[in-house]
């Protein structure tokens, strides 16, 4: 099975999903240490404060020395924005590949127009596309989209965004396989991946697409890849506390065997090194406050007892780490393995439905039939926000 991205020959066609707040430098290497030569996307940003040179924003889109490619998602209501956003970063030489999220869910970015409610109006969405890809072609950027089945689950989308994507020039598109109104609940609804794929071959193309979601073991992979007909998978929720579940990624796509649940032991190990790397990107105050949530999702599974789980909570140092990890591997010791099922406890956002945030007047008859040719940009399309989804 292969997969590239640009000039970037891929391992496996696997790629990890943005996520707001994990997939920083620290994360994206952790990774990259357990399978090299997959595609590891940084957090979403947007196009905005890229343009307006915000250095927060700019401090975010940091990659290592050897990364590659160097992925870096967007999202934006703003054409023109989101073409100079595009163009500067490929014209600083500090991206290989972009990739536009038109699916986040959350509220902050909906309500102004961007994420998943872009797909809505086709006509804005194929304007974001042809600027994003009018910017990054003189450099030879790849770019890439990403989207959800609709906004609602009476209203699905997808078949006409992945028409428009392609009709405008990207070189794959990936799909999570639920409306923004189911949010993370329930399960994915892989059979919307299959009928994307079959809709695309029927267009007469070759654009590969991806399929997103309820990928929490390798196996799955394969059976997405299977039922589909998909060309590859993009892995999200699945990955948190689960860093080398590329490793066995790449196994499984590759016909190889795949490893037994790690042993505590090891598991401990990988969370000393992340919280190590968190420290130096961010100091050590601020990153053993992220790393909470890590903890929680790196036990996810193992039999460790609530006391365990509540110190890991509260750690505020390197130090105190160490001090949980050594107590609760005397506990239960290093050789403990995952409960039965435990791989599949889902991590991360698991809330849904919801009520999907739009801006007003962003829906209309011509819009629910298809025929919306809008590509007016909201009126606070430039305000500042971060997110991922």
């Amino acid at each position: 099975m292969t997969y590239s991205i640009g000039r970037h020959k891929l391992a496996a066609p696997v790629v990890l999903a943005p996520m707001a707040g994990v997939t920083n430098a620290p994360f994206r290497e952790l990774c990259r240490r357990f399978a090299p030569g997959l595609a590891y996307v940084n957090e979403m940003v947007m196009a905005t404060p890229v343009v307006q040179v915000n250095p927060k924003t700019h401090r975010m889109i940091n990659f290592a020395p050897d990364e590659h490619p160097r992925s870096q998602q967007l999202y934006g209501s703003d054409p023109v924005i989101m073409g100079e956003a595009v163009r500067q970063l490929c014209d600083d030489g500090r991206i290989d590949h972009v990739d536009i999220n038109f699916g986040c869910p959350a509220a902050k970015v909906t309500r102004r127009g961007g994420g998943a409610a872009v797909p809505a109006r086709p006509e804005l969405l194929r304007a974001i596309v042809r600027a994003a890809v009018a910017a990054a072609e003189p450099y030879g950027i790849p770019v890439t989209t990403k989207f959800r089945m609709g906004l609602f689950d009476d209203w699905l989308t997808f078949k006409r965004t992945g028409e428009v994507c392609a009709e405008e020039g990207v070189t794959s598109i990936a799909m999570h396989a639920r409306t923004v109104e189911q949010h993370y609940s329930g399960e994915a609804r892989w059979e919307a991946i299959g009928e994307l794929k079959e809709h695309m071959v029927s267009l007469g193309g070759s654009i590969p697409v991806l399929g997103n979601g309820d990928i929490w073991e390798a196996d799955d992979a394969v059976a997405m890849m299977e039922q589909t007909g998909c060309d590859g998978v993009v892995v999200g929720r699945g990955c948190l506390g689960r860093p080398w579940l590329f490793s066995d990624l790449v196994d499984a796509l590759n016909g190889r065997p795949v490893p037994p649940s790690r042993s505590l032991g090891a598991v401990a190990a990988v969370m000393v090194d992340h919280a190590a790397m968190l420290a130096t990107h961010l100091g050590e105050d601020h990153a053993m406050r992220d790393f909470r949530k890590h903890t929680g999702w790196y036990m996810s599974g193992y039999p460790v007892g609530s006391e365990i789980r509540r110190r890991f909570s509260l750690i505020k140092s390197l130090a105190e780490l160490d001090d949980v990890l050594a107590a609760m591997l005397d506990k239960v010791g290093p050789e403990t393995t995952v409960v039965a099922g435990g791989e599949r406890i889902k991590r991360g956002h698991t809330n849904g439905p919801i009520k999907v945030a739009i801006p007003e007047g962003w829906l209309n008859g011509q819009t629910r039939r298809g025929l919306d040719t809008d590509t007016s940009v909201p009126d606070d399309a430039d305000v500042m926000a971060l997110s991922g989804g």
